[in-house]
């Protein structure tokens, strides 16, 4: 028999009314809870065996055994269980585009063998929608999260082409959010790590920018795992993508997740907070960025955000133009209040040629010491050629002053090892 037959059979027994399951059963199964799933393939292999099935058809070799294949193909996850499966299970992201099915490996898309049909993207996106019972089917845009916290975008109806319809899969894979461990991927040098961490214990407020999938979310938690776990912590995402309670467990963390006109109206409350610290995980418009503005201002040390650009040069403006855009104002005394709100930034890259993700810069910002009210100093600059970094040792006055009134010991160690890296030259 073929497997297509199979799956018909099985569906057509498990859909009768003496055997079909209980009906929340089978929801927490669809969905992809494990015990339900468990129970759901357990049924399968019943059926399987009650008919003499075993053995006796082939599955498609993307799926693990006889009864998970018959589960995905016909509640399921359909062809995109392998994702799930092992190694894949440090892809990033997926793509299903019509019926084509794309995995992302070694920083590119690989076309994947397996095909998923209309109708069963079409039950595929309802199975994600029982996790968002909110969520109307009949709207053309769909963001969804998982109950392993990945992403789900769907693009359909009016805002997909004919048959081109898509559904986007994101996850945050890192096996370990360590120093050593972006030094071992080739994200950082080996010998900064000293110099980052104290620089991390002497509270300095940080930005993370770069492109899409440049690691400065990675970064961001891992710079956030050497903060003081006694302290207590704020955190604001506009997604659930880091998970603080399980990188900090037994860390007083409390996490948000709001944006836009929700973040704008709990921004009095965050200011009030007794917090020790703040993480905007993802400034992504003027509101989380003059709502870190204004934390900042309020002398508040250790605030870390990740600001989507290219330009890490032009950040204070580019950050201005987003408040004043959203709130109003002018510009250039806005940039000069976000220039004076946040200590150093971090450039990360994604080089796709060698699917790696750099350090591209730190820099120093601050205000004065130009025409503008405002400056971004280089201290470290990756070298494309060389493949190596060359750090520059500097430190103004005014982030010398605040160092030492943070934390005066993590400070001294930051400026030694910062004279050290940068008197040793260029750094692989």
């Amino acid at each position: 028999m073929n497997f297509e037959e199979v799956c018909r059979i099985v569906e057509s027994q498990l859909s009768d009314d003496e055997q079909e399951p209980d009906l929340t059963m089978q929801k927490r199964a669809i969905i992809g809870y494990p015990e339900e799933v468990g129970a759901y393939t357990r049924l399968i292999g019943d059926v399987l065996d009650d008919r003499g099935l075993r053995g006796s058809f082939e599955i498609p070799p993307w799926y693990e055994s006889e009864e998970l294949a018959v589960f995905h193909e016909v509640w399921g996850l359909a062809g995109m269980a392998e994702w799930w499966q092992g190694s894949w299970t440090n892809s990033p992201s997926a793509k299903v585009i019509g019926d084509e099915v794309f995995f992302l490996a070694e920083g590119k898309m690989r076309k994947m063998p397996q095909r998923i049909g209309k109708h069963r993207r079409e039950q595929l996106v309802r199975a994600f929608l029982l996790l968002s019972p909110e969520e109307r089917l009949d709207k053309d845009f769909h963001e969804i999260y998982l109950l392993d916290g990945c992403r789900v975008t769907v693009f359909k109806g009016g805002m997909a082409k004919r048959d081109r319809d898509a559904i986007i899969f994101r996850r945050y894979v890192v096996p370990e959010y360590t120093l050593a461990e972006q030094a071992a991927r080739g994200t950082i040098p080996a010998s900064s790590i000293q110099l980052f961490e104290a620089m991390a214990r002497t509270g300095y407020n940080v930005v993370f920018c770069g492109s899409v999938r440049s690691a400065k979310t990675t970064f961001l938690s891992t710079w956030q795992r050497l903060e003081d776990m006694s302290l207590e912590g704020v955190m604001v995402e506009t997604d659930p993508e880091i998970p603080l309670h399980r990188l900090m467990p037994g860390a007083p963390v409390i996490q948000l997740i709001c944006d836009g006109e929700r973040l704008k109206a709990v921004s009095k409350n965050l200011l009030r907070s007794d917090a020790d610290y703040f993480v905007i995980a993802e400034a992504r418009d003027g509101i989380a960025l003059d709502t870190a503005v204004r934390i900042a201002r309020k002398g508040q040390g250790r605030l870390k955000m990740t600001f989507h650009t290219r330009d890490p040069m032009s950040f204070p403006e580019d950050a201005a133009v987003e408040i004043v855009r959203s709130n109003g104002g002018d510009v250039r005394e806005t940039a000069m209040r976000v220039a004076g709100s946040f200590d150093y930034l971090f450039h990360f890259v994604s080089i796709r040629k060698d699917n790696a993700k750099k350090l591209c810069g730190v820099y120093e910002v601050g205000k004065g010491e130009s025409a503008r009210g405002w400056y971004v100093r280089e201290i470290c600059r990756y070298d494309y050629i060389r493949d190596d970094w060359v750090f520059t040792n500097y430190i103004s006055d005014g982030k010398r002053a605040r160092g030492l009134e943070s934390d005066s010991l993590a400070f001294q160690d930051f400026a030694r090892e910062l004279e050290l890296i940068a008197a040793d030259g260029r750094q692989k």
